[in-house]
């Protein structure tokens, strides 16, 4: 065996097509190995990438709610400077989805300068608002909740109303309230209407899958197709309205 490698590395270095191949096939299988270990070290990675990434996402979408934020301004990080809105990153650790009144469990609290009446979206659309706050946790009232209240309008009007849910399919809310005369077309984009002091206006909810007239005729039922699905969300942002409390004693004193 000895005497074979030996003559295999003569013959290697001393034939330039055998060299090319050997270099090849060690290119090969070398290659392949690193590939390996990158593919390895790339999915043990994958949570650091992740909130790498949920970062960079909120810092986007603080930006792009806050418009006093100009183009050609020297930039300021809105995350803790000057703006409306600030945005938390966050994840589910609970989801619930089957019950009438459903509450989501997110791995941030007190610590985080979460609180309560804080909104909750995922980057696909609205999540649901902080309910209860512990050091490290805090619980949501989901959008598949009997008691949630969201000031929700038509995206092409400003015709606005209130979304419910109704305890039946979690892939559909419902919004009511919408005045007849409103322009109301199957496929219309629901948002939030920012007509409180909770989400920004424009938080996407969902798509019109159909409506009626209530009993009376004279508002719109609207069944909306959710643009999240919540039986399957991990990701999520937690909104602060840094004017919630102005607004609040502003209205506190009419």
């Amino acid at each position: 065996m000895l005497l074979f490698c030996v003559s295999l590395v003569f013959t290697i270095q001393s034939h330039s097509y055998h060299k090319s191949k050997f270099i090849n096939s060690a290119n090969f299988l070398t290659g392949g190995v690193y590939n390996s270990v990158n593919n390895v070290s790339s999915y043990f990675n994958l949570k650091s990438q992740n909130q790498l990434l949920a970062e960079e996402n909120k810092r986007l979408r603080s930006i792009l709610h806050n418009s006093e934020v100009e183009i050609d301004s020297i930039f300021i990080d809105s995350l803790t400077f000057g703006e409306s809105y600030r945005f938390f990153s966050s994840n589910i650790i609970k989801n619930s989805y089957s019950l009438n009144n459903n509450i989501l469990t997110l791995n941030k609290g007190t610590n985080d300068s979460i609180k309560q009446d804080f909104g909750v979206i995922s980057s696909k659309g609205i999540i649901g608002i902080i309910d209860k706050t512990s050091r490290n946790y805090s619980t949501v009232i989901s959008i598949l909740n009997t008691t949630s209240r969201i000031s929700a309008q038509l995206k092409k009007t400003n015709h606005f109303g209130t979304l419910t849910w109704n305890g039946k399919d979690p892939k559909f809310t419902q919004l009511i309230d919408i005045p007849k005369i409103s322009p109301v077309s199957i496929g219309d984009t629901i948002i939030t209407s920012g007509r409180s002091s909770i989400f920004p206006k424009g938080v996407r909810v969902g798509v019109i899958e159909d409506f009626k007239l209530d009993q009376a005729e004279n508002y719109y039922e609207i069944n909306v197709r959710l643009f999240n699905d919540m039986t399957n969300i991990e990701h999520v942002y937690i909104i602060e309205n840094a004017d919630k409390q102005e607004i609040t004693n502003l209205l506190s004193n009419n």
